[in-house]
């Protein structure tokens, strides 16, 4: 758990530029709403193979609110990377399907991060909505 802490405090301390706490830490609010924002998008559209698009999305929309943002998006990214793999492996066996899919997302998010259209992951037929 201090482990943990210490990583969480030096990454923010590694964020915040000059602009101040106040804003890095606005900014990390508002992107973690916008990747809440995605997910729920994801959930909603019930779209087949759309979630590369949303995931892409949602740290576009992140990276977009400035550093504080970005580094939300980096962290729920990990951790839901993370979160995946750990249960993969205890569902599926650590299969190779689940992993591949693991990667494309996490391409999908650094793509998005980026600031790098998410609409190259738009599938077929989704709805103009989202």
């Amino acid at each position: 758990m201090r482990l943990f802490t210490g990583i969480v405090f030096c990454s923010l301390v590694m964020g915040v530029s000059s602009e101040g706490w106040y804003s890095f830490f606005k900014e990390a609010v508002q992107g973690a709403g916008d990747l809440c924002k995605a997910y729920w998008n994801l959930m909603a559209s019930n779209h087949q193979n759309s979630n590369r698009y949303f995931y892409a999305r949602g740290n576009y929309d992140a990276a977009q609110r400035g550093p504080g943002g970005v580094w939300a998006a980096k962290v729920i990214s990990r951790f839901r990377h993370y979160l995946q793999g750990f249960v993969n492996y205890y569902v599926s066996g650590n299969s190779r399907s689940a992993l591949e899919d693991l990667q494309s997302n996490q391409k999908a998010e650094e793509w998005g991060r980026s600031g790098k259209d998410p609409d190259h992951f738009r599938s077929d037929g989704m709805r103009k909505k989202y």
